[in-house]
């Protein structure tokens, strides 16, 4: 059985792919930033002396990294209008990325950060520093360079994972890749061009990330 390559078949549909591919980047580069920030603020509440705060970050954390990230999504946005609360769908796609990277990125950054030497949380009371100031100058940043590699690729199976979203009809590169097999029954090509597309995405980002790296930590070999 043989089969011919039509790659040329898909070139009516490349502005749709490009727009697509560029969707899933704004849609990465969005719930990267919201991720990370909510990582940092609820890995902070798992060892805060409140105990409420703790429970709190700890039933997230467990609600999120144990459900599947489609009944999530589905949730945002057929569950919550429900409630009175109805979002876009590019809206609960970016808002469920970012809870969903957030749980997963909050237990990476804890370890990190219980990684930390007492040592250095001594050092912050011997410069009259109060835990936050210790916290944040002196205790987070060693710790993102600790487990700055596994930020990396939770966040790039994150940007992989965005393909899900094209079940809420966000336009991202599924969705296009979607629409350009029904218009032009090639599926094969469809999604090998896709794949590879999402290939060179993952391949930027670790680039991106590693350019950061640079700019970050003064010892990037770290």
């Amino acid at each position: 059985m043989s089969y011919q390559l039509d790659i040329a078949g898909l070139a009516p549909y490349v502005p749709q792919l490009l727009t697509g591919a560029w969707a899933t980047i704004k849609l990465t580069t969005i719930s990267t930033l919201g991720g990370l920030l909510l990582g940092t603020l609820c890995a902070a509440g798992r060892i805060n002396s409140y105990r409420w705060l703790r429970f709190l970050s700890a039933s997230y954390i467990e609600v999120i990294r144990n459900t599947p990230f489609i009944v999530q999504l589905f949730f945002i946005f057929f569950g919550l209008p429900a409630i009175g609360l109805k979002l876009t769908a590019w809206e609960a796609g970016c808002i469920a990325m970012v809870i969903n990277l957030g749980a997963y990125s909050a237990e990476i950054i804890r370890s990190g950060i219980e990684a930390a030497p007492k040592g250095q949380w001594e050092a912050g009371r011997v410069l009259g520093l109060t835990n936050r100031q210790t916290f944040m100058h002196i205790i987070l940043p060693p710790a993102y360079q600790r487990v700055y590699p596994a930020i990396t690729s939770q966040c790039i199976i994150v940007m992989l994972g965005s393909a899900v979203v094209s079940q809420i009809s966000v336009e991202e590169l599924t969705f296009a890749a979607n629409f350009a097999q029904s218009r032009s029954f090639l599926s094969f090509e469809a999604y090998l061009v896709t794949a590879l597309i999402y290939l060179m995405l993952s391949m930027l980002m670790r680039q991106v990330f590693a350019m950061v790296k640079q700019a970050s930590f003064k010892n990037p070999s770290l």
